[in-house]
Parts: C-alpha cells; structure tokens; sequence
C-alpha cells in the first residue's frame, strides 16, 4: 500500500483548510515534504487550476499553486517522495506541452513524477483559456494516447482524431518511455477511462460505499480482465487526527482499504507546521509506510 498526503497550503477548499495556512509559504511547504521524506511516505500532490471565478470561489476554493513550479522547487529539496499532479486538467493544455514540461520535471527530479490528471468541469475556466468543452471527454481521451506514445521520446509521433503530430523534436524528455497516470474524477465514466487509458483512479466526493459498487462493476468488464497490471485505486478520507484519534483514523483506513483503496491520499487535522509534522508521525506507527 503506498502512502501520501494532500499537502497543505498549495491548495485551500473551503471549511478544509487550517487558518496558518493562509500566511505560510514555500518554506512551510518544504518542511512538511522533507519530513514526510524521512518518514517513508511516498508522494505529495498538487492541483491545477489557473484562474477561478470570483463566483464560484466560495465554493471551490481560490488558492491553487501552480504544480509545476512547486514541484520543481520541492525537487531540490528532496530525493525520494514522489510527486503527483491531482489533477491536471488534459483540456488546458496540448499534449506535447505535458509531455515537455512535465517531462523534465520528472527528469530533474531523477524520475518521481505521477501524472495525475482530470477531464474538468469549470467551463468559465474552459472559456477563459479558450478550451473546448462539450467534446472535453473524448479529447482527454485522445490527449492520454498521446502522451503515452510520446512519453519519454525525443520525436514523438501520434495521429488522433483530436491530436496529430509528426516531426518535431522535444528535448529534453523524460527518463523513462513510461510514466504511471492516475484518472481523477468521481463518475463511472472517469473510472472507465482509468481502466481503458490509466495506472490508477483516484477519485473525489464518493462514499466508500458508491467507490465499492463502481470497482465490482469494473471488474466484470472486458477492459478490467484484459489489463496487463493492476489498477491502482486511491482514495482519501476526510481529515484524519491520529495523534488525539488513533482508533478513529485506523477504523477510516480500514473502510479504505475495505473499498478497495491501494493507494491513500490523506488530510490531517492540524493547528501549525509542527502539529502537521506530528500527525505525520503518529500517522506512520498506523499503517506501514513503503
């Protein structure tokens, strides 16, 4: 089972964030990576969205570091916890443009990065950029093959319906031809499209209950039994406190994995930097970490 958290601070949902948070910056950030580093956990994440509507702020939140730069910078600082973009947003961008920028991320950082990425649903925010959105579906779909034929290569090439390219040069690239690609989302139909296009789904807002129904459905789809490496499934559960809640937090773990969780993506309760950096510990005597 791997291990990671939400990190705080880069992203802040409303009602889901510690009031220190609203004054800390980089410095706070790094310290809580580094020390989730030494502890065994395996990666942090970071969302996108590049501009949110004064409307909808209250709601979705307004905060979103943007995941390239910091990632870049919390490279430099560490060397084994690995990195997970939750989510990019495929409609934002040309594929290409993931597959150079992200790509040398993931070769300054000796190969930690997870591709975490979404479909979308902000059409202001679509608009705004002057992304399509009615067909967004079918070219994240499209957008995903082309990024795995072009992982990893300095000429890439793809023919889509919605993509085609040929004869351009993209240097440098990322270490290795492959890179794991998590689907977000919290419909069958972004499960669908982990089980056909992705490594894993990590989806958001469902019950351990509605997750349990979509993966037993899953599994008795021609996708799931022709797939040649398990799907890895991570969920998160709400803010989790195991230095005052211990049995609580180790109950929420359990109806996870119950859910079929291989993966956890966590929240804690937490008051600073420091009781942050206390819950990582607490957190580490109950599940193992590796």
């Amino acid at each position: 089972m791997k291990v990671g958290i939400v990190t705080p601070v880069v992203t802040r949902l409303p009602g889901a964030h510690a009031r220190w948070e609203r004054d800390a910056g980089i410095e706070e950030v790094a310290r809580i990576v580094v020390e989730a580093e030494r502890l065994g956990y395996h990666h942090v994440t970071c969302s996108e969205h590049v501009a949110i509507p004064e409307a909808v702020a209250a709601t979705r939140g307004a905060t979103y570091w943007d995941p390239l730069a910091t990632f870049g910078y919390l490279a430099a600082r560490t060397t084994t916890i690995r990195f997970a973009t939750f989510v990019l947003v495929l409609g934002y961008h040309h594929p290409l443009e993931i597959v150079k920028r992200y790509g040398t991320l993931d070769q300054i950082s000796g190969g930690r990065l997870i591709l975490g990425v979404g479909v979308g649903s902000l059409v202001e925010e679509f608009a705004l950029l002057d992304a399509p959105f009615d067909d967004r579906g079918a070219r994240a779909d499209d957008a995903l093959r082309a990024i795995r034929a072009s992982w990893g290569r300095e000429v890439p090439e793809y023919h889509g319906p919605h993509f085609e390219y040929a004869g351009f040069v993209v240097d440098p690239v990322a270490p290795a031809p492959e890179i794991p690609i998590w689907i977000g989302g919290r419909t069958a139909r972004s499960l669908r499209r982990a089980v056909e296009l992705g490594d894993g789904w990590a989806p958001f807002g469902l019950s351990n209950d509605t997750v349990a129904v979509l993966l037993e459905r899953a599994r008795d789809t021609d996708a799931w039994a022709t797939r040649s490496t398990p799907l890895d499934v991570g969920l998160q559960p709400g803010a989790l406190d195991p230095t005052a809640e211990p049995a609580a937090a180790s109950d929420a773990i359990e109806e996870l994995l119950a859910a079929g969780a291989t993966t956890l993506n966590l929240r804690f309760v937490h008051h600073s930097v420091e009781h942050y950096c206390e819950q990582l510990t607490a957190m580490r005597e109950l599940v193992q970490l590796g």
